[in-house]
């Protein structure tokens, strides 16, 4: 048996690259998680915690927000509440008539099958839904966070939630010690507003760095192929970087990106940002795929995504490029930020050679022409000069000692 300590990426991910590393046949997952599927087979048993849940006060507060009994609602709760949710929906049930009682989507046992239909999944939860009915026509009675903090921020499992509910139905959550309740409307606008905003900035990027966030959540490789094809049929130039978490002064050694866009779970990509601030914005795939392909998002499904998974060929949010002769890539658009008019990408193909091309020089020399290179050309600082051949060749002095508050060559004055 070993004890794995948490991934450098996220505490919500399987470790399953380190459980592979330990040689381990399954995995023991204790706290929060995002409930993605690894990117490697094998069994893993989460435990959540449960945490004490006052049921009466909630049911209370449940019946207060919703005083008409037909009304459709679902239960959600943050994970380590989970347990609790049947058991308030047995105080509930025999007013309300159309309650739906959300749980973990935790991996079912291998070979198991029930006669009932598959239940849908979404946000990391399953959702038993009546055939002919979705998930879009009820609201939402959440079970978690503290009425002592009022900054929810630090949730992102209840920002994932909020972004990717349907804007039109209520949201109220509820403390589960105290009974007190939050309509949360408006949090709900303010990061449906910051996510426009982040489009708008993908949109006037030109040069966009792919944050390698996760390596242990299945599909990454694909996803990754995605976004840099999203960005090239936009115009637009992207690098892979891989630097584990990213921290402000990490992504301010590269000043010529524009954006960035974060590979990771769900919870990993919705997590706080640091007090410091990063000094170019940090987006979420689902963001990129509204800022760089025009047919996004088609009528009929939610634009709020929050996992890369559903940006892939085999989901039912899944929308293909439109092919170069569309009139989509010519459609005029404004930014929003600048005021200015975009002007349309070129859209190139795939198998386009890109900066492997090389260009002539004045001087006859061939040199192969490269973004990063051309920007590092316009910089008036590009580092120490060498001047080889130019400095005349001296012996090793001696320097001066001392810290600088006070060197030793300048007294005790």
């Amino acid at each position: 048996m070993f004890i794995l300590g948490d991934t450098a990426y996220g505490s919500c991910c399987v470790d399953v690259l380190g459980a592979e590393q330990a040689g381990a046949q399954a995995l023991v997952h204790f706290g929060p998680a995002c409930l993605s599927p690894p990117a490697r087979p094998l069994p893993v048993a989460f435990v959540l915690g449960q945490r004490s849940v006052h049921l009466e006060l909630c049911a209370k507060a449940f019946e207060a927000q919703n005083p008409d009994s037909k009304s459709p609602v679902v239960l959600l709760s943050e994970p380590a509440c989970a347990h609790a949710l049947e058991a308030l929906a047995t105080l509930l049930r025999p007013r309300y008539l159309d309650l739906l009682v959300s749980s973990p989507a935790l991996p079912l046992p291998v070979g198991s099958c029930s006669p009932e239909p598959e239940p849908l999944e979404r946000f990391g939860r399953r959702f038993p839904l009546a055939p002919g009915r979705c998930l879009e026509e009820y609201g939402a009675f959440y079970v978690g966070g503290s009425a002592a903090s009022a900054d929810l921020d630090l949730d992102p499992d209840l920002s994932r939630l909020l972004l990717g509910w349907a804007p039109g139905q209520p949201f109220f959550t509820c403390c589960p010690d105290t009974g007190q309740t939050q309509d949360e409307g408006v949090r709900a606008g303010r990061l449906r507003a910051r996510r426009h905003y982040l489009v708008e900035r993908a949109k006037d990027a030109r040069v966009v760095g792919l944050l390698a966030g996760t390596l242990g959540v299945a599909r990454h490789r694909e996803a990754l192929a995605h976004l840099r094809n999203l960005a090239q049929a936009a115009g637009k130039r992207s690098y892979v970087l891989a630097l584990g978490r990213p921290t402000p002064p990490k992504l301010a050694n590269f000043p010529e990106v524009d954006v960035f866009v974060l590979l990771a779970c769900p919870l990993g990509a919705l997590a706080p940002q640091p007090s410091g601030g990063f000094f170019r914005p940090v987006l979420a795939p689902c963001e990129l795929e509204a800022a760089c392909n025009p047919a996004w998002p088609p009528a009929g499904l939610a634009p709020h995504l929050t996992h890369y998974a559903d940006l892939l060929p085999g989901s039912p949010f899944h929308v293909p490029l439109p092919p170069p002769d569309s009139e989509l890539w010519d459609t005029p658009d404004v930014s929003l930020i600048t005021g200015e008019l975009r002007p349309p990408p070129v859209w190139k193909p795939s198998d386009d050679p890109g900066c492997l091309a090389l260009t002539l020089r004045p001087q006859l020399e061939l040199a192969e022409s490269s973004p990063a290179a051309l920007y590092l050309s316009s910089r008036s600082w590009q580092g120490l000069q060498p001047r080889l051949g130019q400095t005349p060749v001296t012996g090793a002095v001696s320097g001066r000692r001392g810290i600088a508050i006070a060197y030793e060559d300048e007294g005790s004055s």
